[in-house]
C-alpha cells in the first residue's frame, strides 16, 4: 500500500493493482546484484596501492563518492525489496 500525506488528506494506493510482485521482486534483486558489483569493484580500486599511489587526487574523491552513492543505494534497493516481500 503506498500512502501520499498531503496538509488535508491522505491518499491509499493499493501497490498489489499496479505491480507485478514477482517481477518487482526480480527487477529489484538485480539491481542489489549490479550495486554489490558495483560496490566490490570501487572497494577494489581504492584498495589498489598501485591505483591510489598512481590516480589523480580527483580520481580517486570521485572514486569515493561513487561507492558511497551506492551503499546508500543498496540500503535503499534492500529496503524496497523487504517491503514488497511483505505486501
Amino acid at each position: 500500500m503506498l500512502q501520499l500525506v498531503f496538509d488535508k488528506a491522505k491518499v491509499y494506493i493499493p501497490m498489489a493493482d499496479l505491480v507485478n510482485k514477482d517481477d518487482e521482486i526480480k527487477r529489484l534483486t538485480d539491481e542489489i546484484d549490479k550495486t554489490k558489483f558495483e560496490i566490490n569493484r570501487a572497494e577494489s580500486m581504492l584498495s589498489n596501492e598501485k591505483f591510489v599511489s598512481k590516480a589523480p587526487a580527483q580520481k580517486i574523491q570521485d572514486e569515493k563518492e561513487k561507492l558511497e552513492k551506492y551503499k546508500s543505494l543498496l540500503v535503499s534497493l534492500q529496503d524496497s525489496l523487504e517491503k514488497i516481500k511483505n505486501m
